[in-house]
This record gives C-alpha cells, sequence and structure tokens, in this order.
C-alpha cells in the first residue's frame, strides 16, 4: 500500500466500471430484443418487459460486479487500471460480506461517496459501512 485512493483515480475507476456494466446489459438487452422480434409475441411482450425494467436492475449488476471482483481480486477492471484496490480499513484483503455491503451502497447511493472529500482516510460512506478503503497499489 502506498497511499489511500483520491477522488478523480476512484472516481475514473467507477466510471469505466458502470460504463461496462451498462453497455454489457445494453447489448444483452438488444440482442433479447432481436431474438425475440424473431421468435413471436409472447417472448416480444417478455423483451418488452426487461427492456423497460433495464434501467431498474442496472444498479443491482453492477453491484453483483463489483462484488464479484472486490471478493476475487480486490479491485474492479477499471480500479486496476486506475492502479487502486480496496482492502480492509486495516490494510487486509476484503472479504465477500464487506465486499458486498460496499457494492450496494455505492449502486444505490452513489452519492455518499463523496465523504472521502472530507474524510482523512478518503473513505466515502460505502466504506466507512463496510469497514474499507480504498489504496493506491505501488
Amino acid at each position: 500500500m502506498t497511499g489511500y485512493a483520491g477522488l478523480v483515480s476512484r472516481t475514473l475507476a467507477y466510471l469505466i466500471d458502470t460504463f461496462t456494466v451498462a453497455a454489457v446489459a445494453g447489448a444483452a438487452v438488444t440482442a433479447l430484443g432481436m431474438v425475440s422480434a424473431v421468435i413471436g409475441a409472447e417472448a416480444h411482450q417478455l423483451a418488452r418487459l426487461l427492456v423497460s425494467s433495464y434501467l431498474v436492475f442496472l444498479p443491482a449488476l453492477l453491484a453483483l460486479y463489483c462484488t464479484v471482483f472486490w471478493g476475487l481480486a480486490g479491485r474492479t477492471p477499471g480500479m486496476a487500471l486506475l492502479g487502486v484496490r480496496v482492502v480492509r480499513a486495516d490494510g487486509t484483503p476484503v472479504r465477500w460480506l464487506a465486499a458486498l455491503i460496499r457494492a450496494l451502497l455505492l449502486a444505490y447511493f452513489p452519492i455518499g461517496a463523496l465523504w472521502l472529500i472530507v474524510d482523512r482516510r478518503h473513505q466515502g460512506l460505502a466504506d466507512k459501512v463496510a469497514m474499507t478503503t480504498v489504496v493506491r497499489e505501488g
């Protein structure tokens, strides 16, 4: 650990991951829509339902994405690109429950991350609740 990650690197990593999840989910919904148009009316109604609920389920997909990557590697692909990692407050690898709590809070209440601006350890609300922090790798 070389220090706490700041607002810019964390925001860029979050945006990269959010756009990645949105693009993959959008492509899947589009593909489902095209397949359902060929299959028939019942499948088309199901596809219409999925498309309309896309924005509701997107935060859940982001939370799942983040939980899996943090639980396995301590960082998402966006975080890897920016050279930052999620660890427990004591510097040890993040556990699955903390990863899940942190992911859910960030996905459904991202504004809470702004607390890192005033915190000396650069912890956002999700970090405080999950007892984690984001550090630069060096």
